[in-house]
Formats: structure tokens, C-alpha cells, sequence
């Protein structure tokens, strides 16, 4: 087993992962007659887009000897009804430092097809961009 949810009450759920025994709440969002005071589960699906997308990177950069720590995304979902869906994400990926273009590509390719990337609906609209340092 990976993770053990427990639904709360009051549209709240504590998501606990086995192995570190780390936990995260999640919350309906305020549009659907949540509180909105966590992470709604389709947050914590866009915003796993970009976790696995740096991650991946991270781990093709410290083959090619470079340091991507201190870089950022920032996560825009959008969500469409009739059903109620994740229709778009938008990730805006921040780099702090300046790399070649053929690590550019490299690792701009690696972030592209993280597992969370091919794991999506081909309908869910995916609008990444990547930000490097000078």
C-alpha cells in the first residue's frame, strides 16, 4: 500500500503516506461547498504535474553536473463542468540559473514526459513554461 486516506468529515480528508508516515489535508474548494482551507484533491493533481516534473528534472540534472536547486513552478488549474473536470493546468517553471540549449532541451524534454505528464487525460489542455536564468 502507498497511502491510507480518511475522509474527516465536513468534505476533509487526511491523506497519509505509509512509508515516511508524512501527511496532507485536503479540503473541497469553496466553489464546491467546501471550506477551502487545503489543498482541493484536483490541487494536489495539478500541482503533482509540476512536483514530478521538477523531480524528474532534478534527477536528469545531476547526471549532466547541473544544480537546479532554488527553481519554482507555479500551478494554474482550471476546471470545467458537465462533468466537473481539470480542463487545464498551466505551469510556469522559474530557473535560477542560465544552462546550454542543449541542456535546455534535455531537460525541458525529461519534464515533459515525467510519468504525472503521460499519467493525465490527453482532454486535460497542459500549457508548461519554462523560465531560465541568464
Amino acid at each position: 500500500m502507498t497511502s491510507k486516506v480518511t475522509y474527516q468529515g465536513e468534505l476533509r480528508t487526511t491523506c497519509l503516506h505509509l512509508r515516511s508516515n508524512n501527511e496532507f489535508v485536503t479540503d473541497a474548494p469553496v466553489d464546491n461547498n467546501g471550506l477551502g482551507q487545503a489543498f482541493s484533491p484536483t490541487d494536489t493533481v495539478a500541482t503533482g504535474l509540476a512536483s514530478c516534473m521538477l523531480t524528474m528534472m532534478g534527477i536528469k540534472a545531476r547526471d549532466l553536473e547541473v544544480d537546479l536547486a532554488g527553481s519554482t513552478a507555479e500551478v494554474t488549474k482550471h476546471m470545467a463542468a458537465n462533468p466537473r473536470r481539470i480542463s487545464k493546468i498551466e505551469v510556469k517553471m522559474t530557473f535560477p540559473i542560465a544552462v546550454s540549449d542543449k541542456h535546455k532541451k534535455i531537460l525541458e524534454n525529461t519534464a515533459n514526459t515525467c510519468p504525472v505528464h503521460y499519467s493525465l487525460h490527453p482532454d486535460i489542455e497542459k500549457v508548461i513554461e519554462f523560465n531560465w536564468g541568464e
